[in-house]
């Protein structure tokens, strides 16, 4: 039986819908269900969570996401007003087409292009015109339904690597296919469309400035294929509005202009094409859509490689078997229904992004360049949010899909022989410069120290490096290095400035690089990199025992008020939040900030009061550490079970708004999935967990033998509640474990981790 979540379009409840599917055979099922069936693509797709329930392959360029975000009534966000990153948003209503290439739980609008609608009756090109309401939404992976009340017509997608296909089911009469290349998430403008058949449409779209950068723009290049010819097709072009007395004769002045006639190509802002056929009741139509961010010849490749044929239903069948075959890699066993939802719909959206970007022919466009290269050995990657990821994306990545992870750690080491530098957030060969720091220098060190030494090493260090070391007028990554270097921190420059948040980032990539250097070899670097990361206690104020801003002379900032910068509202010297969010922020060197503020019991408190005071931010980064740190305070470890349990059922449930906030390309699920299973990578290029208490009877992650020397990885936990939350005591491979800190090699090797659980704490 499968479980497909199903959303009506006035009701607000998920529903259970049953279905006879049962297809693959599997490495495991629960309870007699595959993995894949407690997926609930919805969770996200509200709260800001930037989910999408349209289908999409792990890792896939192409996903197919109904677009309801235009500004309409009945349309609560939209992709003018307010702050709408996403193309889908559970609480609206009206949808204006399918984009067909999109990015899953970033914090910034771009792509949510190549926009395909079916309509019926007569023709209608104005996306402000011809949305209409939906019905019957059914959302799993691999598979997106809905029934388009306006037109009556039940639409339905499924996606590979590269394309997606759609099948259009109609109503009696005329109906229509537009192919919509001025509308979408993006706010780069320019497209250019040509009608190669009455069966095909070939094109590109200029897409890019994610997140206020105007240099980073992105061509998209597209083939579109129609399972049936067009009777009549055509374009249309939103003309300018023309100004004065003598342009009044033209009709079509400020105006969609359709072209009947006209069949050459089209290039412009608001364009696209239409074709329209003659249906009967009940038929299908489908389209199918290659994408290539190299040429429209690559598109077609894509296409004809990976869709040669019209065949929905087998298309959709390999989409829920990758699916499975991924989703399998961890299985877990007791726990509710609902908590299964949660971990695998949150492993659903870890492995969306980095997705691949290189054609079937190996071709990629080059960082930052107009040269397009080939592949060599391994997958392209792209779409690296690596502020948010490298904290716990990429080490759950490196432990349960190495082979992944290796070709994400080759991706990086590329971008930097292709430009000269390591990227920070990396969207389709655009560096977006998004958020502050260094990050790629921790997912590189972090990996290789935990095993992964699959990439070119000695020239990722010398890429590491020379972020780490230039100055700051060559350095895009460190622009104000000249005075860190020589200073160990960042000075309050200008009102509501970011310093001390870009600095605690520096603090930790400048940790990560100098456990790289030691296992290197490279001592002196290890040195001057780990003096300079404990620069962080110039910014540790004794006042508040926490972290302010400093003058250039380094004395405090004056008029400091650690509450500036709740909701987003301005703050000096913080990104995203106060000072409370970012004053533990230093995962490194946890223990000499607890001496800093004069010993345990301080720490605890503090710790304590940011649970307390609500100053604990769920859906903000720096802090995610939090509810780990009691950890690091024998006999208090305790409260790490109690507040890491209580965020798993406070911020994260099954609902459209069961993600806390922007899930950060699988950020936020990542954390959960960690906290479910009971262990968390606490500090970045130390390959170390920390433990808690599982969710589940009983966890199996299963081993890439070909990285690790063991076959699997269990966790189980004996007298699991609903209350039984606190751990009595535990046992590594079977024998008795007293620390609650245990390394990578010790978890992979022993391979065997067993909790005892009780409903008080062991205080």
């Amino acid at each position: 039986m499968r479980l497909s979540f199903v959303k009506s379009a006035k009701k607000e409840a998920f529903l259970y819908c049953a279905a006879v599917m049962g297809m693959f055979l599997l490495p495991f099922t629960i309870h007699g269900q595959k993995p894949s069936e407690y997926v609930n693509p919805f969770i996200g797709t509200s709260n800001y969570g930037a989910t999408f329930p349209g289908p999409v392959v792990p890792w896939g360029m192409v996903s197919v996401v109904p677009y309801n975000v235009t500004p309409h009534e009945g349309n609560e966000y939209s992709n003018t007003d307010g702050w709408c990153s996403n193309p889908y948003v559970y609480n609206n209503e009206l949808m204006t087409g399918f984009s067909h290439v999109n990015l899953s739980g970033v914090g910034c609008p771009d792509l949510g292009s190549i926009l395909l609608m079916p309509t019926t009756g007569d023709l209608e090109v104005d996306f402000n015109r011809y949305g209409t309401a939906i019905s019957n939404q059914e959302a799993s992976p691999g598979y997106y339904s809905a029934f388009l009340d306006r037109y009556s017509i039940k639409a339905e997608a499924t996606t590979t690597t590269r394309t997606g296909i759609s099948r259009y089911t109609f109503p009696e009469g005329k109906a229509n296919i537009l192919l919509n290349l001025g509308h979408g998430l993006t706010n780069e403008s320019g497209a250019f469309v040509k009608m190669v058949s009455d069966t095909e449409i070939e094109g590109y779209k200029l897409m890019g400035t994610f997140c206020y950068n105007p240099e980073a723009v992105i061509p998209v290049y597209f083939v579109v294929e129609f399972s049936k010819p067009a009777i009549k097709r055509g374009y249309w072009k939103k003309q300018p509005q023309l100004p004065g007395t003598r342009h009044q004769w033209s009709s079509t002045s400020g105006q969609f202009k359709i072209y009947d006639n006209y069949s050459r190509e089209l290039a412009g802002e608001q364009i696209g094409a239409w074709y329209s056929f003659e249906t009967e009741k009940g038929e299908t139509i489908e389209a199918k859509v290659g994408v290539s961010y190299v040429s429209i010849e690559n598109a077609r490749e894509n296409l004809n490689a990976e869709q040669p044929a019209f065949d929905f239903e087998q298309t959709m069948a390999q989409a829920k078997e990758r699916w499975n075959h991924q989703l399998s890699k961890i299985e877990v066993e007791g726990g509710s229904e609902e908590e299964k939802v949660k971990f695998y719909t949150a492993l659903y959206h870890l492995l969306i992004h980095p997705n691949i970007l290189q054609d079937v022919n190996g071709e990629y466009p080059a960082m930052e360049s107009a040269e397009i290269l080939k592949t060599d050995g391994h997958n392209r990657h792209t779409v690296f949010s690596l502020w948010d990821t490298y904290r716990n994306v990429h080490p759950l990545l490196t432990l349960v899909y190495p082979e992944q992870q290796t070709d994400m750690l080759n991706s990086m080491v590329d971008m930097y022989k292709e430009s000269g530098w390591l990227p920070k957030w990396e969207l389709y060969s655009r560096e977006t410069n998004v958020m502050e720091g260094d990050p790629a220098l921790v997912v590189l060190a972090d990996s290789y120290l935990r095993g992964l030494t699959g990439f070119d090493v000695e020239t990722a260090y010398e890429g590491m490096m020379k972020s780490a070391m230039s100055g700051g007028d060559e350095n895009p990554l460190r622009p104000h290095n000249d005075f860190f270097k020589k200073n160990h921190f960042i000075a309050f420059r200008d009102s509501f400035d970011n310093t001390v948040s870009e600095a605690l980032e520096f603090y930790v990539a400048d940790y990560s690089l100098s456990r790289l250097a030691l296992a290197l070899g490279k001592k002196k670097d290890h040195e001057m990199l780990y003096e300079r990361s404990l620069g962080y206690k110039k910014y540790f104020d004794p006042e508040y025992d926490l972290m302010r801003p400093l003058e250039a002379d380094g004395t405090f900032m004056p008029n400091f008020d650690p509450m500036q910068g709740e909701n987003f509202e301005p703050v000096h010297g913080f990104h995203e939040g106060n000072s409370w969010q970012y004053s533990f922020a230093v995962p490194h060197d946890i223990r000499g900030l607890m001496r800093l503020m004069g010993g345990a019991d301080r720490f605890v408190h503090q710790l304590e009061r940011a649970f307390n005071d609500g100053l604990f931010d769920m859906s903000n980064e720096p802090d995610m550490g939090y509810p780990w740190f009691f950890n690091y305070v024998k006999g208090e470890e305790w409260r790490t079970q109690r507040t890491v349990r209580d965020c798993v059922n406070r911020y994260f449930h099954t609902g459209p708004d069961g993600l806390p906030g922007n899930d950060d390309t699988g950020t936020m699920s990542a954390w959960l999935l960690y906290s479910m299973m009971g262990f968390y990578p606490v500090s970045p290029a130390d390959p170390v967990y920390t433990l808690s208490s599982p969710v589940f009877d009983r966890v199996t992650i299963h081993l890439d033998e070909d990285y690790f020397p063991g076959e699997k990885i269990v966790i189980e936990s004996v007298n699991n509640s609903e209350d039984n939350i606190y751990i009595r005591k535990m046992e590594l491979g079977g024998k008795p474990l007293r620390k609650f800190m245990i390394s990578h090699d010790e978890l992979i090797e022993k391979g065997y981790l067993k909790f005892y659980l009780d409903d008080q704490p062991d205080r």
